[in-house]
């Protein structure tokens, strides 16, 4: 944040500082709810791992609430906490609003979480820039826009409110207003303490929605219309001159001096070679061993790929053949790579979503040079379209770049510029959800991927955020694996540049924080029948052996079952007692065990050679005893963590089951100087400080001797508009949809990367 002041853009900030941001004047509608002008802490502001204090307001006159939030815990911040709960029943459509200032080093990803009267809840975030200067946040409570799915993760703002809308993250947005029991707004494990400075707190009344917010949103490039920026590509001319430059530098470039064929330490000792990766333990830290017997550390990044570039038109067609999909597939619809509509299906094209349609400045004739970058998505996850037309815009901009001398050599042009890109930043690999075009190259080592899929039974968690689980014991998943395993064979090849293979990813096995959550798929999946459910029928069997008679079991869980035929029928249970507790944790145990155990089974009869990297679970899907069964069965336990880095007090198991772990995917985001209306799930306040935060993250991984890895998701930024599958529309590339590297966040990542090995295994140096 370097840069000149900017201009303000109906919300959105149009170069690329967040400084410049003016305060909302206060008006006679507002209602102030709370100015702290008494110099004290109102008892309805409740502090949690934060301490507060009455200051001084160092941006003019008046009183301002202090909130120091540590680093120490795992939340630190104030939370709202009216009695009674506030009924804002009568106020229109409003906004809550803070004036807050950041008078600390670093700048403070702010988390809000609104809760109503009926437990109904929601979460948003901003980013309080560093600089001191205080900018008016808010968070829409109540407004037409709430109620429209546009099919994008964050919309731009609805109406000219001015200052910093919270972006929206997971929840409700619909809460009822009448009961307002709670508003938080905190931190979420951050590495560094902060400081803020809050006044002002008030009710904004909205203006009235512009209806065209979302009209035209998308020029010819796939980049925000209505917005200037650094990064912005003016000209299919700049766009190649550009890239002239950039290749002129990569032309003079190469892997960084210190690495091994293979990206290990070629200046660190040398142990056993088997010809392909491997893991050791040395001293008290995990690592990998590239093929040659060098060091390696797992620095990459993930999804390089054009899967995940194309995005909804609002278009679909009538002609149900497009939507068919093969049994025997192994790839699933978020993966799948372009599928080609036919000129029957053509012929039955209508206009399925106005809004989604109308978003775009520019979309290419079926008969014209871009024709190639349209894609059918058979299904979505979310928005206003089950399935529809998409269209990559980067696949687009890569052939305005590199032009076509053959079908799709602009493609192959991309494959070889991408690995001198990675060589050149530092990177040591390619990590999940690489292409296969990569694989082959033997330039970068990378990591293959399979998903299982298929139509075998499954179970549920209660929480199914992407599907529900498989049931490992029904013989159709293990054909299924068996599938997927040899079509992930077919791709490598043998080929020693793979260091190992990920098989699905962010299973919902279930959420520390409650009983239910924590054994989701025991409560779940014991009211079933085992007739139609493997996963039961296995539990039966092994409840039956432990004990016995159906009488010892009701004494055990205080329950009342007739008999085992019955309890295998159905068997609700209400108890919560300690033998309830360690029998759900042995049948959930039993049941992540089966999963891992048949994967890497399977894996290992067809691909011997390379590691089993497990399933990247998600910080939210990680108990206990799925960890435990991944340890027993992965070469390398694998999670996704989005946080600002790792803290020791979140990893302390990592000593007891003490495996090879690496993260398989993380990220920072800014929307400052991106045109970007979601910055991703941790910001940045702009590409410097995302150079920052990657630091901070990997230097806390590489510090830690558990670790042989991270991956940072993604190489591309999420589409404008919202990738096809989710609508994820963030700032999480090293390159923009034009291609355009980010040279803040480049330049920080080459200047970590010259040091990694010294700094992981610099201890080690003697012992060469």
């Amino acid at each position: 944040m370097k840069t000149p002041p900017i201009l303000l853009c109906a919300g959105l900030f149009c170069t690329a500082t967040l400084h410049a941001a003016p305060l909302i004047p206060s008006k006679e509608s507002d209602t102030i709810l709370f100015n702290f002008e008494d110099g004290k802490v109102p008892p309805t502001i409740k502090g949690n791992q934060a301490a507060m204090k009455v200051v001084s307001n160092p941006n003019g006159g008046g009183k301002a609430l202090q909130v120091d939030l540590s680093a120490k815990g795992k939340f630190s911040g104030i939370s709202f906490e009216p009695k009674p709960a506030w009924d804002l029943s009568d106020k229109g459509d409003f906004s809550l609003a803070f004036d807050i200032a950041n008078t600390g080093e670093y700048s403070v990803q702010l988390y809000s979480n609104v809760n109503d009267k009926h437990g109904t809840g929601q979460t948003r975030t901003t980013i309080v820039p560093t600089g001191g200067k205080a900018q008016t946040y808010y968070i829409v409570f109540k407004g037409e826009e709430l109620k429209i799915d546009s099919g994008l993760r964050s919309d731009p703002p609805a109406s000219k409110i001015g200052g910093n809308k919270f972006i929206w993250l997971w929840g409700s947005k619909t809460i009822d207003v009448s009961g307002i029991t709670k508003v938080s707004l905190h931190t979420d494990t951050i590495l560094h303490d902060r400081q803020i400075v809050i006044s002002n707190v008030r009710l904004l009344k909205n203006p009235k929605m512009d209806p065209d917010f979302l009209k035209e949103i998308v020029d010819e490039f796939g980049q925000n219309n209505h917005a200037d920026y650094p990064y912005k590509v003016k000209s299919e001319e700049e766009l190649k001159e550009r890239s002239a430059k950039e290749l002129a530098e990569l032309a003079k470039s190469g892997p960084m001096p210190d690495r091994s064929k293979f990206g290990g330490w070629k200046d660190g000792p040398k142990l056993e070679a088997t010809g392909y990766f491997r893991t050791e333990k040395i001293g008290n830290k995990w690592a990998l061993v590239d093929p040659e017997g060098y060091l390696y550390f797992a620095a990459g990044i993930a999804n390089a790929r054009m899967a995940n570039t194309t995005v909804i038109t609002g278009v679909d067609f009538h002609k149900p053949t497009v939507r068919e999909v093969d049994p025997e597939g192994v790839i699933p619809d978020d993966s799948m790579p372009f599928i080609k509509t036919s000129a029957e299906a053509r012929e039955t094209r209508f206009i399925a979503s106005e809004l989604r349609h109308k978003m775009f400045t520019w979309l290419p004739e079926y008969d014209s040079p871009y024709e190639d970058h349209y894609h059918y998505k058979r299904a979505t996850h979310t928005g206003p379209l089950k399935h529809g037309e998409s269209f990559s815009f980067y696949q687009a901009n890569l052939e305005r770049k590199y032009g076509q001398t053959h079908p799709e050599s602009y493609l192959e042009k991309w494959r070889d510029v991408s690995v001198d890109r990675f060589l050149d930043w530092g990177f040591t690999c390619m990590g999940n959800w690489a292409d296969a075009m990569f694989f082959q190259v033997d330039r970068i080592p990378y990591f293959a991927n399979g998903w299982i899929i298929g139509n075998f039974k499954t179970v549920s968690s209660g929480d199914d955020f992407w599907a529900p689980l498989p049931d490992p014991f029904d013989p159709e998943f293990v054909r299924r694996t068996r599938v997927t395993v040899e079509a992930v064979a077919a791709e490598v090849k043998g080929n020693p540049w793979c260091v190992g293979v990920f098989i699905d990813n962010e299973k919902s096995w279930g959420r520390m924080g409650s009983f239910n959550s924590q054994y989701g798929v025991v409560v779940h999946t014991l009211p079933r029948d085992a007739a139609d459910c493997p996963t039961k029928a296995a539990w039966v069997g092994m409840l039956k052996k432990q004990y016995g008679e159906i009488g010892a079991l009701n004494a055990a869980w205080e329950t009342s079952f007739e008999s085992w035929d019955g309890f295998a029928k159905k068997a609700e249970v209400s108890s919560r007692n300690a033998a309830v507790k360690k029998d759900f944790a042995t049948l959930l145990s039993a049941f992540a065990d089966e999963y891992f155990r048949v994967v890497r089974t399977e894996l290992k009869k067809v691909m011997p050679n390379h590691l089993y990297m497990g399933a990247r679970m998600a910080h939210w899907g990680m108990t206990p005893e799925v960890v435990g069964a991944a340890k027993k069965y992965s070469d390398v336990v694998s999670y996704n963590f989005y946080k600002e880095g790792l803290k020791d007090q979140d990893w302390k198991f990592l000593s007891e089951i003490d495996r090879p772990s690496i993260i398989g995917e993380f990220h920072m985001g800014a929307i400052s100087d991106t045109g970007l209306f979601h910055p991703g799930l941790i910001v940045a306040q702009d590409q410097e400080d995302r150079g920052r935060m990657y630091q901070d993250y990997m230097k806390s991984v590489i510090d830690n001797p558990y670790f042989v890895g991270a991956h940072w998701f993604q190489y591309i930024d999420s589409p404008l508009a919202g990738r096809a599958y989710d609508g994820e529309n963030y700032n999480v590339g090293f390159v923009t949809v034009t291609d355009i590297p980010y040279t803040g966040l480049i330049d920080a990542a080459k200047e970590l990367h010259r040091n990694l090995y010294e700094r992981r295994y610099g201890d080690l140096k003697k012992a060469k």
